[in-house]
């Protein structure tokens, strides 16, 4: 329980806290349970509500986690019963459930059941063939992955409106669909894999590099999709872009020690210490990008990003970085997928290799993308190159406009110090001039 200098403003972040570690596993076990994501939503929302009733009076408890699924699991026996619910099927999961609670009095022991393979059978649920492709990544990665509608929003750069309409259909649909929560079989799973891999794309994206909050890496996130990854390339083994995607991530994955320091203040790539590469990661990376390679798949949209990667896992030094092959690649990448992210991240590629002049005339060219209106990086790539082309004042105003763009705390506070180091710089000109 909690002690008692424990303020109520503490018991709320607590809660907070907790709901966001363990609301993919409480949806993920009530739906094996349940048969029933929309129901195990809303059942894992219950047990959130219940416990900021509960806890800012009694306590936290001392496994919240197995608290909040407790909680959820009642309501569901209270519900089903209330419902009378009296053919075969949902008496044998009354029974089945009442038989578990006395079977396991700790209800802790549920939570870890085989998470990783049943999170990644949920995903593989919520990728109905009936949903677009758009829904079917923003649903799985809201009721599953536990990312907020703005975060979504921000992966595939549409309005948070869009996101939340797109989400309320599609939980609509498979309501009406009668969905069964089952691993697909054969064709239907090579049907689903694309949305299934594109969803663990971008968990690992947002724990890589966080949309909002206070921390800019979310650790968990990326371990979930790199667990998740790892059993795709076992349930699809012949799948060229599942080795793609988990050689992307393992290579990423293996420099997070050296992007952070002390403070948890990010590291830039170009300052990073790579002695603290993760350097057994990068191995496994580099095979896994081996076996897409062997399996013809080395050029699809994971393979690519991999191969661009891997030029920096490579290179011991910043000196000895392949831009020319990076800048190449990302050509490459924009051919087969028209982004404007993508020719952002190969205008910087052109920078480092060609110089900022031919850099810059590329980023004020996307400057009238709509997907790139409010992306903070735009502006930061920007001020970046200012600053290489001695326009510090026009540099500074570009992080000035990056600040106020990003919601993550650690990512405005290194654009605030690259606002400061452009002022001192100019003002260093102005004196030697």
């Amino acid at each position: 329980m909690q002690s008692a200098a424990m303020t109520a403003a503490d018991v709320h972040r607590t809660i907070l806290a907790v709901w966001r570690i363990e609301q993919p596993r409480l949806i993920t076990g009530l739906s094996r349970m349940l048969r029933n994501v929309t129901l195990a939503e809303d059942l894992t929302q219950e047990a959130l509500v219940a416990a900021l009733e509960h806890w800012p009076a009694n306590g936290v408890p001392e496994k919240p986690g197995a608290w909040l699924m407790a909680t959820a699991k009642r309501r569901a026996l209270d519900q089903l019963r209330r419902r009378r619910m009296l053919d075969r099927k949902h008496e044998m999961l009354i029974r089945d459930m009442e038989q578990e609670q006395q079977a396991m009095p700790d209800p802790d022991a549920a939570l870890d059941d085989d998470i990783g393979d049943e999170l990644l059978r949920l995903i593989f649920t919520a990728c109905h063939p009936r949903l677009s492709r758009e829904a079917r990544a923003a649903l799985a990665l809201r009721m599953i992955c536990g990312l907020t509608t703005e975060e979504i929003a921000r992966a595939f750069l549409q309005q948070e409106a869009t996101i939340a309409q797109r989400i309320v259909r599609a939980k609509r649909t498979l309501s009406e669909s009668g969905l069964a929560y089952e691993t697909p079989r054969r064709e239907e799973l090579s049907e689903r894999l694309a949305s299934v891999l594109e969803v663990v794309y971008l968990i690992f994206n947002e724990g890589y590099t966080a949309a909002r909050g206070d921390e800019w890496l979310r650790p968990q996130l990326c371990n979930d999709a790199l667990r998740m990854g790892r059993v795709l390339t076992r349930v699809a083994p012949q799948e060229a872009e599942a080795h793609g995607l988990l050689a992307l991530m393992e290579l990423n994955a293996s420099r997070i020690a050296a992007r952070t320091d002390a403070a948890g203040d990010p590291i830039l790539l170009m300052e990073q210490n790579r002695m603290l590469w993760d350097r057994l990661q990068i191995r496994r990376g580099l095979s896994a990008l081996a076996r897409a390679y062997e399996l013809g798949g080395g050029q699809g949209f994971y393979g690519l990003q991999a191969a661009i990667v891997a030029c920096h896992a490579r290179a011991a030094t910043p000196d000895e970085t392949e831009w020319p092959r990076i800048a190449k690649l990302y050509a490459e990448l924009s051919s087969l997928v028209r982004s404007p992210i993508i020719e952002l991240n190969r205008a910087v590629a052109i920078g480092m290799a060609e110089g900022p002049a031919a850099a810059l005339a590329m980023v004020d060219g996307l400057a009238g993308e709509p997907a790139l209106k409010n992306y903070h990086l735009l502006e930061s790539v920007r001020g970046d190159l200012l600053c290489k082309l001695g326009r510090l004042a026009e540099a500074r105003a570009a992080f000035q406009i990056a600040a106020q763009l990003t919601g993550n705390k650690r990512e405005r506070e290194l654009l605030k110090r690259r606002i400061a180091e452009a002022a001192d710089a100019a003002s260093g000109s102005m004196i030697s001039e």
